[in-house]
């Protein structure tokens, strides 16, 4: 098993100390950093500014959004930044959801299943620089009939035609489609103990597709917190938990507050929902329960921590991307520190 960093989505100031946490990563023998974009911090420049630091670092994008860019300009990203960094990108791509892409992109969020499925395909198409792009589908046509486009080929030579591309996928349909078009997986409150909830729809797809699950890369962004007392430790990673399960979206539609649904935290889901929704952060975050965080969070001592993560392992994580809750790189780099140590202790490591 192989760590990572995710760095996260920047949203204050502290985006220097984020590449300086990354570059640390590196030195310590991560072998990926991973960033996240919302509606602040965008991922490929976060990513360009750590690839200029490292040499040897994996360069994760956890996610490209699918609505804010064509399949075109997503190739093209990927294809620059993996040339500059000499094949060291990793292709995550998401739908988002529907506030921000309706809300922040002005695009529909319909059918996001047919939608990314028709994207990787382009994408691929355009990696892999065999012919000009021609493609015909129900939600992208290029070039667009009657008028004066034509089929063109990406003008730089990539530096690798088959860039690894990952899905990060929470419902049933969308993992089976990841396990089918995609390399890996980018994962979210992953309790490995019920890995099978997702990872039976990603087998599933990857038969379908022919293939095994050999290589394919399961990438869970894991909350990391080092103590020796839990409580305390879960009081951390709360008010995120509950920024996911009561306010990633509407009551409607909410991937994560379903998913905590299936993993049997229906009574604790509706109660942080509607305490989000009614502008109760803080009231949310209490309500939610400490298994839920134990169950997809490391929290505790090294020791404990190193023994969790057999877990992981045990469930099929190949990349386990951590994610630090310190204000400060000194703090974000004693966690990655612990871990590291965890690994190495464990026995586990790659």
């Amino acid at each position: 098993m192989r760590l990572g960093v995710n760095v996260g989505y920047v949203a204050g100031p502290d985006v220097a100390e984020r590449v300086e946490t990354a570059v640390y990563a590196e030195s310590i023998g991560f072998s990926s950093a991973w960033a996240a974009e919302a509606y602040g911090s965008d991922v490929p420049t976060l990513l360009s500014w750590i690839g200029a630091r490292t040499t040897k670092l994996d360069l994760g994008t956890a996610i490209l959004q699918i609505p804010g860019r064509t399949p075109a300009m997503t190739a093209m990203t990927a294809a620059t930044l993996d040339r500059l960094s000499e094949g060291r990108v990793r292709l995550g791509l998401g739908v988002s959801g529907p506030q921000v892409s309706e809300g922040w992109h002005g695009v529909k969020f319909d059918k996001p299943l047919a939608r990314t499925r028709e994207y990787v395909e382009i994408v691929r198409t355009i990696l892999a620089r065999e012919e000009p792009l021609n493609f015909s589908g129900d939600h992208f046509t290029l070039p667009l009939p009657d008028g004066p486009g034509k089929p063109l080929k990406i003008m730089l030579h990539p530096y690798r035609p088959d860039i690894p591309i990952y899905l990060a996928a929470v419902g049933p349909k969308n993992l089976e489609l990841a396990g089918e078009v995609a390399d890996g997986w980018l994962a979210i409150f992953f309790n490995p103990e019920q890995a099978a909830v997702s990872t039976d729809p990603i087998r599933a797809g990857r038969e379908k597709a022919g293939k095994s699950m050999d290589g394919f890369d399961v990438v869970p962004t894991v909350p990391v917190v080092v103590g020796d007392d839990l409580e305390q430790c879960a009081n951390m990673v709360r008010a995120y938990t509950a920024l996911y399960v009561g306010g990633m979206g509407s009551r409607k539609q909410n991937f994560y507050n379903n998913l905590a649904v299936r993993m049997g935290f229906e009574d604790a889901a509706k109660e942080i929902q509607d305490l989000y929704l009614d502008k109760k952060q803080a009231e949310a975050a209490a309500a939610v329960p400490f298994e839920l965080v134990d169950q997809t969070a490391l929290i505790g001592p090294k020791e404990r921590i190193a023994e969790r993560l057999h877990a992981y392992a045990d469930a099929g994580v190949t990349t386990l991307a951590v994610s630090t809750f310190g204000t400060t790189h000194a703090e974000r780099a004693d966690v990655l520190s612990t871990v590291a140590d965890a690994l190495d202790a464990s026995g586990l490591g790659d």
